[in-house]
């Protein structure tokens, strides 16, 4: 999700770039991240998510940081928030958009707190991480809109970022730091909110994480989880309860990692500022990268991505600035 490097200079971008760009091509066989092994002879190797895709072409501009693109199945409509760059998570007021049929992107809803990601629960409903609120909230059918996690152990959460929701109604959320406001929260976490109700910190990461982009595999057996700042995407085992174990490195990634997205074989879509979007395989070999024009912190950073679409097989990218989307020869998971 949104991750704004104050602190940071695009010169970094543009060393990973020189450093892996022979990373970032437009799909081909997928190459290890990691240590190299010996694969099965008998095993077929996977279709290539990127072979057969579309051009990536501009659906809207002229917006601020885009982010939390969310397919709505029911209206056939993407929503997805918008923010400002230049004014603090504190002092912003939100929007959400809606793009419908036609390419015509309306004002979904405005509200006096910054919006980020955006998820539905099982019943339809929406729900948004609002960092400058410091908080995740669900809108109920007749538009109240309502916190579910605000506070952990009596302590303020640090700025909610991004969410996925399993299909029993547990919900998943990261809760870094990027703003440094004061925080009252010892460690930069990952959330689970029970369908009860009750809000677990699921890993009390150091204060040096970023955790930021979230996702499940198409099974939910595993969850996925960005650190932008270390570029590395770590898994977790998801339990029949809901808890998380067992959380190790998944893949290296060539820019820094953001919002993410899978399909329905698994593999998985990560918006990268300074590459596009790349593609990892459910192994954790890279597929390849969706390329993106000027995709470093001083363009059009990539923030998230998601699948929509009657045949889910349109990507829906959001960035500064700009919506993006490109047509995949596989769908996708809303």
């Amino acid at each position: 999700m949104r991750s704004r490097f104050r602190s940071w200079h695009s010169s970094v971008v543009v060393c990973c770039l020189f450093v892996v760009a022979g990373c970032a091509d437009g799909g081909g066989t997928a190459s290890s991240t990691a240590a190299t092994t010996s694969a099965p002879t008998t095993t077929v190797a996977p279709s290539d998510p990127l072979v057969g895709r579309g051009e990536v072409e501009v659906v809207g501009e002229g917006y601020g940081f885009l982010e939390g693109p969310q397919w709505m199945p029911d209206d056939g409509v993407l929503v997805f928030s918008e923010s400002d760059l230049t004014r603090p998570w504190a002092e912003q007021p939100g929007t959400i958009y809606q793009l419908a049929d036609g390419d015509e992107i309306t004002a979904f809803r405005k509200s006096s707190s910054a919006y980020n990601g955006l998820a539905l629960d099982p019943q339809g409903r929406l729900l948004a991480a609002e960092p400058g609120a410091r908080r995740v909230t669900r809108t109920e059918p007749d538009g109240t809109v309502n916190p579910i996690a605000d506070r952990f152990e009596g302590a303020r959460l640090n700025e909610p970022n991004d969410i996925v929701v399993r299909s029993d109604g547990t919900i998943y959320f990261t809760d870094p730091l990027f703003e440094q406001s004061a925080a009252e929260l010892d460690f930069r976490g990952v959330f689970r909110i029970a369908p009860n109700g009750d809000l677990t910190a699921e890993r009390r990461g150091a204060i040096s994480e970023s955790p930021n982009g979230v996702a499940l595999s198409p099974d939910e057996s595993l969850l996925y989880v960005a650190d932008t700042y270390a570029q590395t995407v770590r898994v977790f085992d998801v339990a029949a309860d809901g808890s998380l174990s067992d959380g190790r490195g998944f893949a290296t990634t060539a820019g820094f990692p953001d919002g993410m997205t899978v399909d329905a074989v698994g593999n998985l879509f990560v918006a990268s500022v300074g590459f596009g979007i790349e593609v990892f395989a459910p192994d954790g070999t890279r597929w390849g990268t969706i390329p993106l024009p000027n995709p470093g912190l001083d363009g059009r950073q990539p923030s998230n991505c998601a699948f929509g679409g009657a045949d889910r097989r349109t990507l829906y990218i959001t960035a500064n600035e700009v919506l993006y989307r490109v047509t995949l020869p596989h769908p996708g998971l809303y």
